[in-house]
């Protein structure tokens, strides 16, 4: 277990600086051994205790005193019921967690799927996946944590409708900075 400020969805990729001796030895034992680890959301607004369950993507760069770059994805969501200080005979957290078992391959339904487009177009973005999961879409809004807590806890049904009130709101904030583009003139 990683206790961190974060919280990936699944499907995130993360950047880490890893430089404490306890997860350098987390992380070679997801390097060595291919296992996932938990990164716990270590924040006061997480009352439900819960994390994300990631995996080891890529190291970026390994620095001479022992600390790394790398690139962790998240799976999936767990919520932990026990926090231990070390894990068996490591120097890094353990704990006792439930995973989620999140499915990201559901597809959202059409109408928020086109308002998603749409604001893909507004940022610029023209290459993207044919079809897009609740998840996919909460990551590309860079929900806040609160935002990212609230939204994992919703039905499948009212994660849609959350989605589609934040991509409103985003639009109009878009919409109104490319209007106020028009009324300032450069000299």
């Amino acid at each position: 277990m990683f206790p961190l400020s974060i919280f990936p969805l699944p499907g995130e990729l993360v950047p880490l600086h890893v430089f404490e001796p306890r997860y350098r030895q987390l992380l070679e034992d997801a390097e060595t051994r291919d296992i996932s680890f938990g990164i716990y959301f270590n924040h006061v607004s997480n009352v439900k205790k819960l994390g994300s369950l990631v995996k080891l993507e890529s190291v970026i760069k390994r620095y001479p005193g022992g600390e790394s770059d790398v690139i962790v994805k998240c799976t999936d969501l767990l919520e932990m019921t026990t926090l231990l200080r070390s894990y068996r005979d490591k120097l890094y957290p353990g704990g006792e967690v439930q995973y989620w078992n999140v499915d990201t391959t559901h597809p959202v339904h059409k109408k928020l799927a086109d308002a998603f487009l749409e604001y893909l177009s507004l940022i610029k973005i023209s290459r993207h996946d044919k079809s897009f999961s609740a998840y996919n879409i909460a990551i590309e809004l860079n929900l806040d944590f609160e935002d990212r807590i609230k939204f994992v806890s919703l039905d499948s049904d009212k994660k849609e409708s959350f989605l589609n009130t934040r991509l409103i709101y985003m639009k109009q904030i878009l919409q109104r900075a490319e209007k106020a583009k028009d009324v300032f003139h450069l000299n």
